[in-house]
């Protein structure tokens, strides 16, 4: 399911409603920390409350692992049905900031999004917001904008990954209040476990390939040693911040296996089931050194037959644990991650020439 590409007007009585249309915007209290987003958006002058469905103010960041250094790649869930939270809800706008955009909406200006795909003209907004008098089933009215009270309005987001998942809709409840240093109760609160699970999408694991002896091309019948430098593979942490609702979680993946697969079943893995487990320093398999060509590599692979007309297609797939720890002493786990790499391997037959 979409979201619409043009306006359309909603009327109820006298008042209307336009659904938002796919132009740029900002929202109120947007002082350059939310997020990018190319998601359906409200037309915004100036710093009103209008926003893109997909404008968020959790704040990501890189606290360790995964540097832009070695072309970091998104994770894969091992569980095919694990997806990040399709939307939540966030604070929006202080009592004074809505109303100074119900005043900007009186002199002409841009209408007030009140839920990401929803926005509303003055008479509602006065009407709801001002007056006190309630015009929808999901939200109250508000005594002039609740000015003096402690607290901030809050409306849906979505993310914009899943922003054509008919989920993204679930978030659609009316620009409503919530006392300061609290949650709503309800399934789509910011809690810990939803910015864990956001953080984890945000995830970007080292893509570099794994080594392997001998390099460039490998021999019949002789093993192929597979290792990976635990300088590179190291734990990756992403923070993900709502400062605004004081919430916070951290989501740390940590590789803990690789699985070879050869590229041709005339091949034997060491291990035989071609996983290969991280060691007690954070590397994986043993680097080859001289002398090694007629032992048993713990990670490795045994070619049985030549490559022939084109290389075999390597597959190495790490396995990385995903755990997290949030605010209030919060933490849990979530789907293990997966990022495979390929890379071509050459195998020749050991030429023997017989006196």
């Amino acid at each position: 399911m979409r979201r619409p590409s043009k306006t359309f007007l909603l009327f109820s009585g006298a008042f209307c409603a336009v659904v938002l249309t796919a132009t740029g915007a900002h929202a109120i209290g947007d002082e350059g920390n939310r997020q990018p987003s190319t998601g359906a958006s409200g037309n915004a002058a100036g710093n009103t409350l209008t926003a893109s469905a997909t404008t968020t103010r959790i704040k990501v960041t890189r606290i360790s692992g995964g540097g832009s250094g070695n072309s970091p790649k998104a994770l894969a869930p091992v569980d095919p049905n694990w997806q990040p939270p399709a939307c939540w809800y966030e604070p929006v706008a202080t009592p004074e900031e809505l109303k100074g955009a119900v005043d900007r909406l009186k002199k002409g200006g841009d209408l007030v999004a009140v839920t990401p795909s929803l926005s509303w003209g003055e008479e509602l907004m006065v009407t709801q917001y001002e007056k006190g008098e309630a015009r929808t089933s999901d939200s109250s009215g508000y005594k002039n904008y609740n000015l003096g009270k402690d607290g901030q309005f809050w409306r849906g987001v979505i993310n914009e990954e899943r922003q054509d998942d008919a989920e993204s809709y679930a978030c659609d409840r009316t620009l409503f209040w919530q006392d300061a240093n609290t949650l709503p109760a309800n399934d789509h609160a910011p809690t810990p476990d939803v910015l864990a699970a956001y953080a984890y999408d945000k995830i970007k694991v080292p893509g570099t390939e794994v080594e392997l002896k001998p390099a460039g091309e490998s021999k019949v019948n002789l093993p192929t040693w597979v290792w990976l430098d635990r300088a590179t593979f190291k734990e990756v942490k992403v923070r993900a911040d709502l400062e605004a609702a004081g919430v916070w979680a951290e989501t740390t993946a940590k590789p803990v296996a690789l699985h070879l697969d050869p590229g041709t079943g005339d091949a034997e893995t060491y291990p035989a089931s071609g996983d290969c487990e991280i060691n007690a320093d954070g590397s994986i398999g043993t680097p080859y050194s001289k002398g090694d060509a007629e032992r048993t590599p713990p990670c490795g692979i045994t070619y049985l037959r030549a490559s022939g007309g084109g290389p075999y297609r390597l597959k190495a797939s790490i396995t990385w644990e995903i755990s997290w720890e949030g605010s209030g002493g919060s933490h849990g786990d979530l789907p293990d991650g997966t990022f495979e790499a390929a890379q071509d391997v050459t195998v020749r037959e050991i030429q023997a020439v017989n006196r």
